[in-house]
């Protein structure tokens, strides 16, 4: 569950445009027609949608019950927060924010097992987002109370990028595995990156392994920080990281400031360098002495291109004759893709897919692919639906089976004329439904009457009758069930180990297990109830898959350098009985379980208790008296203050001072400013509105400042003050049209504005001023469009896509100066010669009657040039990018370099008034992408050389092409 928490304090810095501008960014907003309530507790304001008041008053017990226990080790009580249920999106997802301060959780419980593992979705939200909460909160001290004291929430979120991100999700990911019955901790999956890494050899350097690779496998912050923040908690006490927390917050403006207050805090001079050795060489010795012991089961790999350097991965294959399967390939060079892999015959890509919503759902049966897109809403961006697409795999052929809904997973039946799918309804409510493969129609709806989840179902042979794991109020089970008359039949009981990927086969029931502590393939014998251990591989083998003719098992087996297609003969005498699961699996934190301050507390987080505060072990939830629920208004709410103090100054600024504002549901965003002009020595106020609620994006701004400049006139230089008013109004329409792997958006802009000016005394105006006394009153319409392939980690640029800006400017009111300006360009993406290269083709033209007044250009112009005005001008450009190296380059503790870069450009343009004048630049442009000081985001600068032909003159500028947010 990402937070992006540096980039929204970047947000907070970086996001005001110039004060003139009233265009303030464009959020996720749910469609003006959905009605919001809240029911509130002693700590938490629960908001959510008509119609889900049982699941949020459940959350908000939940809430309430963890919050204690949750915020117990980190040694600090939150003050109250808002939480808001988003539940018209089928993404799957969480987060806590502070510019404005709350959380959302996206309801949607997702089919990824490695995420939840036997745990409710919002149970996991609950306990997960709620440390982040306690983290931020444990920031209101030393300076950081004071920053926030003279900055708002702006402020806090500065001081707090001197924490690494692996503490803020290791922290977090430990304190749902501590406090719950499952939680990532505890499932093999989480840490199968880092396994295979260490077990290969590949032992990182901290500075690697916080900024990643763009050739190796580097595992996530979040496994990262569980193993680093338990290790220290193992060795230091459960409430160790509160004593590091109130020392960093002490002083934490300094570079490695989180590391000394951890070496000060320690008590033997424990750097972050040393916990991570620390932790890697623990790990290494527990996880090779886990293999010692395996008894390992033979397979052979099915045919890819030759091994690459670079990892890539072959997953989830899906048999489509006896000696072929389709799986999905992507890596770090490699966008996510279906390809046929054959015992003998070479790789093929069949498709690339679009927004895929969980690629291990791939499914095949008659000849064809099914698997599931998200689509999102053309303009609310907090509404994404998820649709089943179908496709022929002789013919090609694709069909997008449903529209506007909200399946979670789907398979084929063997035939390949019906689809058994689960839809997950905006009210909680999960549905087992039978559609046409064919039509999509919708055939049957099975009953669920205590709303159980169902996982991947998959179809028996026969067409008729369904194996799921289905996910109760104990844990998880595997069922069948016949759709035709809706009859259920349990084939395990109900246990807390991780089943997933059931996969029928004559009187067996294949499926994933971590049981053994490592994920293996397992066997259910239906006739006896026995199971039996199918694969024993060394790091883990997932998505079992028989061949038609019911004599090979395919499946995928995690490497270091990426997972691969194996097979193997399925020979049921060879399977040993397996041993039984553990009441709880093993988990790097069982060593405080008993120190925790919280764990004895917090009692059982299982879906359907309803709890009003902590519950000790053994006692039954009390019945509860349900929470007042009231309407909550939008437009009452819809100031919300967030930071004040300094705020980020428009260009050319030296100071600005002033107040945001948004609300928590992203419709209305305010900014109120005074700044300061440090090249002309004058002072401006203004004030920012945007209101997003409505289908078209209002926007409203007002500046009123003053002016001083100096002209030459008759070889005098005479200077002069004086005073405007600047007012825009306007609306954009924002939309969102991706619908393949072509990511599209379309924006269309309609925008007056006005500038009236006062004082104006020099004899003369030069024509990009409003002076004399005069006033300009424009309108202006503009169109944005952009389609763009998907991009792999190691790409440049996009490799194919298009374009298109274009742009009107006129003074149609026939008071004040006139003008008229109208303008068009447009990019060209094309594959370059190597395989991360990427060519962009520009070209733009702009013509302008030159009255009164001049715009600003509306086309790009040769760099290195001054831009000339002219009523007609044409340009174009040719860029070529690609990467020249990638490197693992450490200069100690203060630099960590990843990448190489260039950029090769030639850029034309020819302008005309009376008479033409032609101008040309070459250049090349070489950039570095690196992590300065330990930090995980990476930023990118360089140097750029230029050529002038017209002048015959060379220029060296430097780049900065990305603060990294």
């Amino acid at each position: 569950m990402p937070k992006f928490f540096l980039a929204a304090v970047a947000a907070t810095l970086a996001s005001l445009p110039a004060l003139a501008q009233p265009a303030l960014p464009v959020l996720p907003q749910n469609p003006t027609s959905l009605r919001w309530y809240q029911v509130r507790t002693p700590h938490f304001q629960v908001l959510y949608p008509e119609g889900f008041a049982p699941q949020a008053q459940r959350t908000a017990r939940r809430l309430e019950q963890v919050y204690g226990p949750a915020s117990a080790s980190l040694e600090k009580q939150p003050r109250p927060v808002s939480v808001i249920l988003q539940n018209q999106t089928t993404v799957s997802n969480g987060f806590v924010t502070i510019i404005p301060r709350h959380s959302e959780f996206f309801t949607t419980t997702p089919q990824d097992p490695f995420l939840t593992g036997t745990l409710d979705w919002l149970d996991q939200l609950a306990i997960h987002e709620y440390r982040h909460v306690v983290q931020y909160d444990k920031g209101q001290q030393g300076l950081g109370r004071l920053a926030y004291s003279l900055f708002g929430y702006g402020g806090l979120g500065v001081v707090t990028l001197g924490i690494p991100d692996w503490f803020w999700e290791g922290d977090a990911v430990g304190t749902e595995t501590l406090l719950t019955r499952s939680g990532r901790g505890r499932i093999p999956y989480f840490d199968i990156g880092l396994r295979a890494n260490l077990l290969a050899g590949r032992r990182f350097s901290y500075s690697k392994s916080v900024a990643g690779s763009y050739r190796d496998n580097v595992p996530n912050h979040y496994v990262l920080g569980y193993f680093m923040t338990t290790n220290y908690k193992r060795t230091n006490g459960p409430n160790a990281w509160s004593d590091v927390l109130n020392r960093y917050y002490r002083l934490p403006i300094y570079p490695f400031s989180f590391s000394n207050s951890l070496r000060r805090s320690s008590g033997n001079n424990l750097r972050v360098d040393d916990l991570y050795q620390r932790t890697v060489q623990q790990l290494d010795s527990t996880w090779r002495g886990q293999q010692q012991d395996l008894k390992l089961t033979e397979a052979t790999a099915f045919r890819t291109q030759p091994e690459s350097r670079v990892f890539t991965e072959y997953q989830y294959p899906q048999y489509v004759n006896d000696s072929t399967v389709l799986a999905v390939k992507t890596g770090l060079g490699d966008i996510a893709q279906l390809v046929l892999l054959s015992r003998k015959g070479a790789e093929r890509r069949v498709f690339v897919q679009g927004l895929v919503n969980n690629p291990e759902l791939l499914s095949v049966g008659g000849g064809k692919a099914c698997w599931l897109e998200f689509r999102p809403d053309v303009r609310w961006g907090q509404r994404v639906y998820s649709d089943i697409r179908v496709l022929d795999l002789s013919s090609g052929q694709l069909t997008k089976l449903t529209t506007k809904q909200r399946y979670t997973t789907a398979a084929l039946s063997p035939d390949g004329s019906t689809i058994i799918a689960v839809r997950a309804a905006s009210d909680y409510q999960n549905e087992l439904v039978v559609l046409d493969a064919v039509t999509g129609q919708e055939k049957r709806v099975l009953p669920n009457p205590t709303n159980d989840f169902y996982l991947h179902p998959r179809w028996r042979p026969d067409n008729r009758s369904i194996v799921v794991v289905t996910l109760q109020t104990g844990g998880k089970t595997i069922g069948s069930i016949d759709t035709e008359t809706g009859q259920h039949q349990a084939l395990l009981p109900v246990s807390n180990t991780n089943l997933s990927h059931p996969q029928p086969w004559g009187d067996f029931v294949l499926y994933n297990s971590p049981q053994s502590g490592i994920d293996n393939v397992y066997a259910l014998d239906t006739r006896s109830g026995q199971v039996r251990q199918v694969t024993s591989r060394p790091l883990g083998a997932y998505h079992a898959a028989v061949a038609p003719d019911g004599r090979h098992l395919a499946f995928h087996d995690f490497r270091a350098e990426g997972a691969q297609v194996l097979e193997m003969p399925l020979q049921p005498e060879a399977w040993l009985p397996a041993a039984p699961a553990p009441p709880t699996p093993a988990a790097y934190t069982d060593p405080l379980l008993r120190q925790e301050p919280g764990a004895a507390t917090v009692g059982p987080v299982l879906p359907g208790a309803a709890t009003v505060g902590p519950v000790l072990p053994g006692a039954a939830p009390a019945e509860a008296t349900p929470l007042a629920q009231a309407r909550y208004h939008r437009l009452s709410h819809m100031f919300n203050v967030f930071s004040w103090g300094l705020i980020q100054a428009p260009s050319g600024q030296a100071l600005s001072v002033g107040i945001r504002s948004q609300d928590i549901l992203n419709t209305t965003q305010a900014v109120l400013a005074a700044g300061y002009d440090q090249t002309e020595r004058t002072a401006n106020v203004a004030a920012n509105l945007s209101y997003q609620a409505l289908y078209p994006v209002l926007d409203l701004g007002f500046q009123r400042g003053g002016r001083r400049l100096s002209y030459f006139v008759d070889n005098q230089v005479l200077s002069d003050n004086w005073t405007y008013n600047r007012l825009t109004a306007g609306v954009r329409l924002p939309f969102n049209l991706t619908r393949s792997k072509y990511q599209q958006a379309l924006t269309l802009g309609a925008y007056y504005n006005a500038e009236q000016v006062q004082g104006y005394d020099l004899p003369v105006r030069t024509v990009t001023e409003v002076g004399f006394g005069r006033s300009l009153h424009v309108l202006n319409y503009t169109l944005a469009y952009a389609r763009t392939l998907k991009q792999s980690k190691r790409d440049v640029a996009p490799r194919w896509g298009q374009a298109l800006t274009a742009s009107w400017r006129d003074t149609p009111f026939g008071v004040g100066l006139q003008a008229r300006q109208w303008a068009v360009f447009g990019s060209l993406y094309l594959p370059g010669v190597g395989k991360h290269h990427s060519l962009r083709l520009r070209g733009g033209y702009q013509q302008q009657e030159q009255q009164q007044y001049r715009f600003s250009p509306a086309v790009f112009y040769p760099r290195g040039e001054g831009y000339v005005s002219f009523n007609k001008l044409s340009t174009g450009s040719v860029e070529y990018r690609l990467p020249v190296a990638d490197l693992h380059l450490e200069l100690g503790r203060l630099l960590y370099v990843q990448r190489i870069k260039a950029m090769g450009f030639f850029d034309t343009a020819v302008g005309s008034n009376t008479l033409s004048r032609q101008y040309r630049t070459a250049g090349l442009d070489v950039s570095f992408v690196f992590n300065p000081l330990r930090l995980r985001t990476s930023l990118e600068a360089g140097v750029r050389t230029i050529y002038n032909v017209r002048t015959g003159q060379w220029q060296v500028q430097p780049l900065v092409l990305d603060i990294g947010f």
